[in-house]
């Protein structure tokens, strides 16, 4: 059963990276291009989107969270936790919500490191049209 679940946290984990990638593919190339201006702006967003998945799979499938299915707790316990209906809704929904979060904290680190990249490309900018004045 515990293996089940690992396969199973780890579909939804990966349909759920799947759907943030599709939704913040656009904005992030759009984004890149931008401030880079080259054509290494598409392999930075390739390396965004493979870093998208690698945190929310990872932030999703707690590995270290699952263990206490298969080990027994420290204590009275002698017995590993059983995986009935309650435990999966509740798995399924850690699943979701670790993805999201992990994505959300990269794609927070990401868009303050380009805002201060878009603020300095936009500082030369502005200085090439003053000086060409």
């Amino acid at each position: 059963m515990f293996i089940t679940l690992l396969i199973v946290t780890f579909i939804i984990a990966l349909i759920v990276c799947s759907i943030a990638v599709k939704i913040f593919r656009s904005p992030i190339q759009s984004i890149l291009t931008r401030v880079i201006d080259d054509t290494i702006s598409s392999a930075w967003t390739r390396y965004l989107t493979f870093a998208m998945y690698v945190v929310g799979i990872s932030s999703g499938v707690r590995i270290w969270e699952l263990e206490k299915y298969i080990t027994p707790s420290s204590g009275k316990e002698t017995r590993a936790l059983t995986l009935n209906l309650d435990r999966w809704v509740l798995e399924v929904y850690r699943t979701i919500i670790g993805t999201l979060e992990g994505i959300a904290w990269l794609l927070m680190v990401f868009f303050i490191f380009t805002l201060v990249a878009y603020v300095i490309v936009r500082a030369f900018e502005m200085r090439k049209s003053l000086e060409k004045q």
